[in-house]
């Protein structure tokens, strides 16, 4: 025994010091189960999805304006040498995240709660840094050494399986969450990148506090992995610190900020929800363009993106889904529907939707190979509804044990899927950001009111123009208000 323990001591520290690698921005060797060319390939391989998950934004203008400032800050980076891709995203969300082998995506959510080039770029040194100090192929390798653990937490906690892929895409996020001491060495580096192409690092300090006041606002278009960030207010004091060490260091006396040249390149971009890819009122969900809407039980979150429809229950115990389902016919579609996720369906029989042909099944997740016999598998109610040309897949899912709880709020949903014929919502215009001119010194309010802003929305775009609504706003300056067109 002593001899064997011996054995794969050695073994193990052999495999530990072969699987170093130097960190490019540190320059100290790190472990490291991920090759470069294996971040590369992993880059590739998620970016098809990441656009058929959320689409590009459809602006050329902006497009190009990522891509030059992205490449100008890559060929400055500690890891010049990868092939980086810039693109916006079509999502309302604050976001902006990087995948490894050099693959940087920015929502349009963000892109419109950006007051100057500079604020953009501070973000985009960030994300780069992710990138350079190789952050995602240090949280794969954690995630490869923790396989045994994540085992053992799915045997303990099966309902994180949920359906198939969706159990691979979870943990896959899982781990593309950065740790603080990440974060604050990305923002770090955003200051170093950005204030080496010219730009005025201090000014991503004051969009943490957007970012800041869009938290405590409560507003879900800020992704909860926000949290992992270090303080808010102890990140405002060390870029504003780290901004003058860079521009003393570079004597960079004329730092840009170009306001607005950024206002007038996002006039027009689509702010929060884009009607045409679906949007929600009054707890009812309607796709004016394959023109169908179907009810939300009150309560429960939701999430649209352009290839499905998710809703969760309060308590966690039961969701939702609506996507597209491939086959010429019910039966085709329910067939391979049930293959994919590993269902065996118990009950299954043909049925009407408000007048449309559709096929209603209870199915079950079949038993993994090697999956423990007291694991508790998935309960679920299927929908399959023809319409327009399409087949639509609705799934209800919760354990066995909650089934019943649920099953009637998943049918009272799936019945009333219908066919969208209101006007009013098939002709739904985005709202969009429209860029004014102050043509006199006021205040931030006064000047809302003299653009008929409505009360309730002064204080959301207020943080969107990153000012206070006391603020002093002088004659000639740029602000942001909203319009329909």
């Amino acid at each position: 025994m002593k001899k064997h323990a011996i054995t794969c001591f050695t073994a193990a520290v052999f495999f530990l010091f072969n699987s170093c690698a130097t960190n490019p921005v540190t320059g100290r060797r790190e472990v490291s189960l991920m090759s470069e060319q294996q971040e590369i390939a992993m880059g590739q391989q998620a970016d098809p999805a990441i656009i058929a998950q959320f689409g590009l934004y459809e602006d050329p203008a902006l497009q190009r304006f990522i891509s030059e400032k992205g490449q100008a800050m890559a060929a400055v980076s500690h890891r010049s040498n990868l092939n980086y891709e810039f693109k916006v995203v079509d999502s309302p969300v604050i976001n902006a995240f990087a995948v490894p082998g050099g693959y940087v995506y920015f929502t349009r959510g963000i892109m419109a709660h950006f007051n100057n080039e500079a604020q953009f770029a501070g973000v985009l040194g960030h994300e780069i840094g992710h990138i350079a100090a190789r952050h995602s192929a240090q949280q794969q390798s954690k995630s490869i050494l923790a396989q045994v653990g994540l085992i053992a937490g799915m045997v303990l906690a099966p309902q994180l399986a949920q359906l198939g892929d969706a159990a691979s895409q979870g943990l896959g996020l899982l781990f593309l969450k950065f740790g603080r001491d990440d974060e604050r060495e990305s923002d770090r580096l955003g200051v170093e990148y950005s204030s080496k192409i010219g730009y005025d690092a201090s000014e991503m300090a004051d969009f943490f506090l957007t970012l800041q006041r869009k938290q405590e606002d409560g507003d879900q278009a800020v992704p909860s992995f926000l949290s992992t960030h270090p303080n808010p207010a102890d990140r405002y004091e060390t870029v504003h610190e780290l901004a003058a060490e860079w521009k003393q260091q570079l004597n960079l006396t004329n730092a840009q900020v170009n306001r607005n040249n950024y206002l007038k390149l996002i006039d027009g971009i689509i702010y929060g929800e884009d009607p045409k890819q679906g949007f929600v009122e009054n707890n009812t969900f309607y796709h004016p363009e394959l023109r169908f809407s179907f009810p939300i039980p009150r309560g429960w979150e939701h999430m649209n993106s352009p290839q499905q429809f998710q809703m969760v229950a309060p308590d966690g115990k039961a969701m939702m889904m609506l996507t597209l389902a491939p086959g010429e016919t019910l039966e085709a579609a329910a067939q391979q529907l049930l293959q994919n996720y590993g269902l065996q369906p118990s009950e299954s029989r043909s049925v009407t939707v408000n007048g449309l042909p559709a096929l209603a099944i209870v199915a079950d997740q079949q038993a993994q190979q090697g999956q423990q016999q007291q694991q508790q598998p998935l309960r679920a109610l299927i929908y399959l509804i023809q319409y327009g040309g399409n087949i639509y897949s609705m799934i209800g899912v919760s354990s066995p044990g909650d089934f019943n709880s649920y099953a009637q709020t998943f049918t009272a949903t799936m019945q009333n899927f219908s066919e969208l014929t209101e006007p009013d919502k098939l002709n739904r215009q985005p709202t969009r950001i429209k860029i004014q001119t102050a043509q006199q010194a006021a205040t931030l309010q006064q000047l809302f009111q003299q653009y008929q802003v409505p009360q309730a929305r002064m204080e959301e775009l207020a943080v969107l123009n990153g000012l206070q609504l006391s603020d002093r706003v002088e004659r000639g300056t740029m602000i942001k208000v909203l319009t329909s067109y």
